[in-house]
């Protein structure tokens, strides 16, 4: 069952694609847009991120973007460097922040269902979207709709 729109954000630390540590509660100020996604090199996960690379598909100034999946920080520096990614992405490879989110993939329990979250300034959750079939992407009019509610 995925985090409930209103609770706060369970607080974590990860390490990025250049193995620097990020934690939620840092962002602290700042909406910040957690983009769950299965795994590096996909052709959705690709196309999603890439695109939110090049268009202004979330518009807000004060948001963070990040994606999270189970890949370790050497498959995500190679991908960001290849698709000219320019958020940071997350390595969650055990996935103990995506199961503390309840976002473990049902039918595919070693990698994450292709979710977003959004936690707002103060770090409560403030939008939930799951997609209900993984190779779909997220609706990015929702997101940015949520979004644009924080600003």
């Amino acid at each position: 069952m995925p985090i409930a729109v209103g609770t706060p954000a369970p607080d974590f630390t990860l390490k990025n694609q250049d193995d620097a540590e990020w934690k939620l509660s840092a962002q602290r100020g700042k909406n910040v847009v957690l983009m769950w996604y299965p795994l590096d090199w996909s052709p959705t996960c690709e196309k999603e991120h890439c695109r939110i690379s090049t268009e202004p598909v979330l518009p807000a100034k004060d948001a963070v973007v990040v994606g999270i999946s189970r890949d370790s920080m050497w498959s995500h520096r190679a991908f960001k460097a290849a698709r000219a990614i320019k958020h940071d992405l997350l390595a969650d490879p055990m996935l103990d922040v995506t199961k503390q989110f309840g976002l473990e993939h049902p039918k595919v329990p070693f990698i994450s269902q292709r979710a977003t979250v959004i936690v707002d300034k103060q770090g409560i959750v403030r939008f939930v979207q799951v997609q209900e079939k993984t190779p779909e992407a997220r609706d990015w009019a929702a997101v940015a709709e949520a979004l644009g509610r924080l600003a």
